[in-house]
């Protein structure tokens, strides 16, 4: 089902009487059947928007609307209260009642609802089987690991057949092989089920497994909604590729630009890249961010020149997937993760090989 938030504003007064803006005057539109993940780092706000959209939380401002209901108007005075909104939200500490067996946790949604007792059942054995958890309907909570009791949380936000479901970043209180399970299994069901997901998370690499769309937050502010590929290849301000795990920036000057390629000087030299639709001119200052997994580093020097620097191995770390590398070139450092070269010891001389495709460019204007 589709969600629209519109300029919504939530403030917070400390006993100082400071006003701080939890969140700031932010629009979203989540589509029907999609899975948009909202990402930032802790305090940006995102925790504080899914309560919003739930009705955990009332905003000072704006709107939000739930299918074709408004479920919060500040401008129309319309509060609809959480239990009204005919959403379902899955939390990070999973949320289960102790006091009650698996079916009992799950069921309890429908009984809220007043769902037949004789329609249950059946219902809660489905939710409980989509989710891996069919033989457990009788544990406790406390007789379940982490993921399991994470699986029972999400077959109790899908058993009433919700449109709409909310994910506190559920996926942080479970271990990291358990956390990539459950992210492909909840990827699998949303697109099997077909409900609206908004999900929050401050992982980078969670949002672009998941998310249809991702939406960056920060300081309660959206700084950019796109898919993760384009987010991931087109960052449109250095603070969101250093979030997004591009530490490699540097500043440069654009010294031609013929609508295919951009030529751009900056202390790794001349660097070719690809215009890909920007519009920079010649003479505009500019940021060149590198991806470290993009790099190419080599003992032998390439038999072109393009955009290949002489470097100086700081230091190696194998990473296991990878080998990480700190190199200088013409005194700078740049980080680079290869997966399939032979080792290079720090001290040695290597080349450092920049792909054009390899490199965005953001205005530093």
């Amino acid at each position: 089902m589709k969600v629209s938030i519109r300029n919504l504003s939530k403030r917070f007064t400390s006993g100082r009487r400071t006003t701080a803006h939890a969140i700031d005057d932010v629009s979203l539109e989540v589509e029907d059947a999609e899975f948009l993940v909202i990402l930032g780092p802790s305090g940006s706000g995102k925790t504080t928007l899914l309560r919003c959209i739930a009705g955990l939380e009332r905003p000072d401002s704006g709107e939000i609307s739930i299918g074709d209901r408004t479920v919060f108007s500040h401008a129309r005075r319309i509060f609809v209260p959480a239990e009204r909104r005919g959403v379902s939200m899955v939390f990070q500490n999973y949320g289960l009642w102790p006091h009650m067996s698996v079916h009992q946790n799950v069921a309890y949604p429908l009984r809220t609802a007043g769902v037949p007792k004789s329609a249950t059942g059946d219902r809660v054995r489905r939710a409980l089987e989509l989710v891996g958890c069919g033989g457990l309907s009788e544990r406790y909570p406390s007789q379940l690991s982490g993921g399991q009791q994470q699986r029972v949380a999400v077959a109790r936000a899908v058993v009433n057949d919700s449109h709409t479901v909310l994910f506190d970043e559920p996926l942080s209180s479970v271990d990291a092989l358990v956390r990539e399970e459950l992210r492909r299994e909840l990827a699998a069901l949303q697109r099997e089920l077909g409900f609206s997901a908004i999900y929050i998370t401050h992982d980078q690499s969670e949002a672009a497994a998941l998310g249809d769309r991702v939406a960056v937050l920060s300081q309660g502010a959206v700084l950019q909604v796109a898919p993760p590929r384009e987010l991931y290849a087109k960052p449109t301000s250095g603070y969101l590729a250093q979030f997004l795990g591009a530490p490699n920036q540097y500043a440069g000057t654009v010294e031609q630009a013929d609508g295919a390629r951009l030529v751009t000087s900056s202390v790794l030299g001349r660097i070719v890249s690809e215009a890909d639709g920007a519009s920079f001119a010649a003479g505009d200052e500019v940021t060149l961010i590198c991806r470290p997994e993009r790099l190419t580093i080599t003992a032998t020097e390439p038999s072109t020149t393009e955009n290949v620097c002489a470097a100086t191995v700081e230091s190696e770390n194998f990473l296991g997937i990878c080998t990480e590398y700190i190199v200088r070139v013409n005194d700078v450092r740049v980080l680079v993760r290869s997966m399939n070269y032979p080792p290079l010891a720090a001290g040695q001389q290597a080349w450092l090989s920049i792909g054009s495709g390899s490199v965005a460019l953001v205005s530093r204007t």
